[in-house]
């Protein structure tokens, strides 16, 4: 409790500052899991109680997705379940639990969920990221795809700095340095791009970017790495040595995902 207080104000100062005014304020939920049960149990409170919960409390778009499986069946790494919450602000954001709190249709629809035993607990943990939108994308956007979503690939990208300063020298070179319009420019169909505030892995930038299938995501990267100003970019001696570390997830929207 101490901690949500002192993030609270933490984000209170931001906000003055006018940084966070200029965009959304995003959460990503990371579901573990260790059997299939609790895969089943938190799919169907997602679905029937917390996505609707949402919606009444006025977000209308919440992205579920999860991993991409590869030949040989689910993995530890592949139980997961990825949530995308969109806010306003991060006052929306800290308000959340409150609302969902005097939501009885909400009490009554998750009650299996979250009455569940200790004995049999719906999840192993939940993962939770914060993350401010970048200035040049404020806020998020719908894919417009066409296929189905299970033939979906939404790529999942995490960025570590070495350091806060080279951290946000690539934080530059996604805004000033027009990474962002590359993206854009190529078709990546983005949902969002963002900084990493507060997370298990930082300093961070993250950003999601969707495709038809997996092999339109294979011909999208083969033009973004010949095209004439991404090597162009990418050798400036200003933007050097800035990320240690790319972690990419592949995931696909569930059914019931609003985005």
């Amino acid at each position: 409790m101490i901690f949500r207080y002192l993030l609270l104000a933490f984000f209170s100062i931001y906000s003055l500052t006018g940084r966070a005014a200029q965009g959304d304020f995003y959460q990503i939920k990371v579901y573990h899991f260790k059997n299939a049960r609790q895969e089943a149990t938190t799919d169907a409170f997602l679905e029937k109680a917390y996505l609707p919960a949402l919606h009444r409390a006025g977000i209308e778009k919440v992205g579920v997705f999860k991993p991409v499986v590869v030949p040989g069946g689910p993995t530890a790494e592949q139980l997961l379940i990825y949530v995308f919450v969109p806010f306003a602000s991060p006052e929306a954001f800290f308000g959340l639990d409150q609302q969902l709190e005097k939501d009885a249709i909400y009490a009554s629809d998750g009650k299996e969920y979250l009455d569940a035993s200790y004995i049999e607990p719906p999840y192993e943990r939940i993962e939770s990221i914060l993350l401010t939108a970048f200035p040049q994308n404020p806020h998020f956007e719908l894919p417009n795809l066409r296929s189905p979503k299970a033939q979906r690939v939404y790529e999942l990208r995490s960025y570590e700095g070495p350091t806060e300063k080279l951290h946000q020298n690539k934080v530059t070179m996604f805004d000033k340095g027009d990474e962002v319009g590359l993206f854009k420019r190529l078709g990546f169909n983005a949902v969002f791009y963002a900084e990493v505030i507060s997370g298990s892995r930082m300093p961070n930038l993250m950003y999601l970017t969707t495709f038809e299938n997996k092999a339109e995501r294979d011909k999208h990267w083969e033009s973004f790495n010949n095209d004439a100003y991404w090597k162009e970019l990418s050798v400036k001696p200003e933007y050097q040595h800035n990320v240690s570390r790319n972690d990419t997830k592949f995931l696909y929207p569930v059914e019931y995902s609003d985005i």
